[in-house]
């Protein structure tokens, strides 16, 4: 195993640890081909190759290897806007940060972790620029949509949408390329939080 992929990932049997799923053998495939040879010069053969896992069972679990890196932080995006949508006329700054704060509770190191760590190791510089900006403006979306279904304007609660979310990420990465001991996800997310608290939800 790598050893920059060790740190974060490990497959090594323990005493009481159930035994990895596909899911997980086909994400520390692919990120261990990724760091050894580039992500663009790695192919879905390669990675089910790698897992000794079938083609078919790659793409139960992941529509492209993409998705590899971003699924689980995905999940966690459209649970939050499901939450926010749910909070209707009710929306307002506490309630709405405490369901981004859930977004990056108890984030475990995984793949995009690592690939936001080693992004020039594993070629991903231009790919994690791109696909970062995808989630900022699907989560950015769901933050302004439920300012406004609470009364705020549209330029304001797009400004928030894009803040809040912008804080999130960049608190993501900023815990990812530190690696593993070395804080959390959340406390770093409280931290830029505070740093827009002159950004009110209300006038």
């Amino acid at each position: 195993m790598h050893a920059r992929y060790g740190r974060w990932m490990t497959t090594e049997p323990r005493p009481g640890r159930p035994r990895a799923s596909s899911r997980e053998v086909l994400a520390e495939a692919a990120c261990e081909l990724f760091l050894e040879q580039g992500y663009d010069a790695t192919s879905v053969a390669d990675i089910t190759q790698r897992a000794g896992v079938s083609r078919s069972s790659f793409f139960n679990y992941f529509s492209s290897k993409s998705d590899v890196l971003w699924s689980g932080l995905d999940a966690r995006i459209d649970g939050a806007i499901d939450a926010m949508g749910e909070l209707g006329t009710d929306a307002d700054a506490p309630a709405v940060r405490g369901i981004l704060l859930s977004v990056v509770r108890d984030f475990a190191p995984d793949p995009l972790a690592l690939a936001l760590r080693n992004a020039k190791a594993m070629g991903l510089e231009a790919e994690l620029v791109r696909d970062t900006g995808l989630r900022h403006a699907r989560l950015a979306a769901g933050i302004a949509d439920s300012a406004r279904r609470s009364g705020i304007g549209a330029i304001r609660a797009d400004i928030l949408g894009a803040a809040h979310s912008a804080a999130l990420l960049s608190s993501l990465r900023v815990w990812a390329e530190r690696g593993a001991g070395h804080g959390s996800p959340e406390a770093l997310f409280q931290e830029a939080l505070a740093g827009i608290h002159d950004l009110p939800w209300r006038d």
